[in-house]
């Protein structure tokens, strides 16, 4: 029979495991809501509050397309001063007319102790799936892009640290994957303002015909003359659909516990080596 001073150390090691896993599960619900609340404050353009989400480390950033944008102040030139220009003319917050729906969804969430001064840190893939468009009462010659509206999907990698004893968004990567833009069902008049402001669409015969980079990729960043460009351009030479390579996983193979290989990340012209097609995408500077 076991001693009484054993029975207690087998139950403060065994106190000690579930403190573990309940501090894990905590902060792995803590980041999922984390998240999702961003995606509620999109869906109104609530571009301030989204901001205020991120944490004030100097290597926060946002990276959205090719480009990324550093410390809280760049993300305060995406979300402020370009998409909240853009989309509601500065209001934070929504006008009516304007949809701007973001599904978060397929959360993964993997949570990272602190040790010392390192901060307590977690990664999560996310699925984003947005409806957006502008209703014809909103009249066409009042929006600067004409009437339009569009299907969005795309991945989030993202990192997320405790400051202050509060989550926070730390690195937010979206990787939008494809856009399908469609005609409302107006009237001839205002189908053919629609069409003329939206070119990089092949309505007629489906997204299988859509132009590479309809959407373009940035060409400046602020150092070089754009005022709401990027600070810097990432390395995966960033296109939408049809590149379909892989956004490269932050966790490792639940049952191998291996990491996908390299060639396996790209995606190659059908039947060709993978070795000849476009190197896969990387996070150079993950934790």
């Amino acid at each position: 029979m076991s001693t009484v001073n054993g029975d207690n150390g087998a139950l403060l090691k065994r106190l000690d495991e579930l403190q573990a896993k309940v501090e894990k599960l905590d902060a792995e619900s803590e980041v999922r809501k984390l998240h999702h609340k961003y995606g509620y404050y999109l869906d109104k353009c609530l571009y301030k509050e989204a901001l205020a989400l991120f944490a004030d480390h100097p290597d926060t950033y946002v990276q959205f397309m090719n480009g990324r944008f550093k410390t809280k102040a760049g993300v305060k030139r995406l979300y402020i001063d370009r998409f909240s220009a853009s989309f509601v003319k500065g209001r934070n917050g929504p006008v009516h007319g304007f949809l701007l729906d973001h599904l978060q969804a397929q959360d993964i969430v993997d949570y990272y102790p602190g040790t010392g001064n390192d901060p307590a840190k977690a990664k999560g893939r996310f699925r984003a799936l947005m409806s957006a468009g502008t209703h014809e009462s909103m009249g066409a010659e009042n929006l600067p892009r004409g009437l339009r509206q569009w299907w969005e999907g795309g991945l989030y990698e993202n990192e997320y640290i405790k400051e202050d004893g509060v989550w926070k968004i730390f690195r937010l990567r979206y990787y939008p994957f494809w856009y399908d833009p469609t005609v409302p069902c107006l009237s001839e008049k205002l189908a053919n303002i629609v069409l003329w402001h939206r070119r990089h669409g092949v309505y007629d015969k489906g997204w299988q015909y859509t132009p590479p980079d309809f959407v373009p990729p940035f060409t400046r960043t602020i150092g070089d003359g754009d005022p709401l460009g990027p600070d810097e351009f990432v390395e995966n030479d960033e296109r939408l659909w049809p590149d379909t390579r892989v956004v490269p996983f932050h966790y490792a193979h639940p049952v191998t516990g291996e990491q996908v290989d390299e060639a396996d990340l790209r995606a190659p012209t059908l039947g060709t080596d993978p070795k000849d097609a476009k190197p896969a995408r990387v996070i150079g500077d993950t934790f």
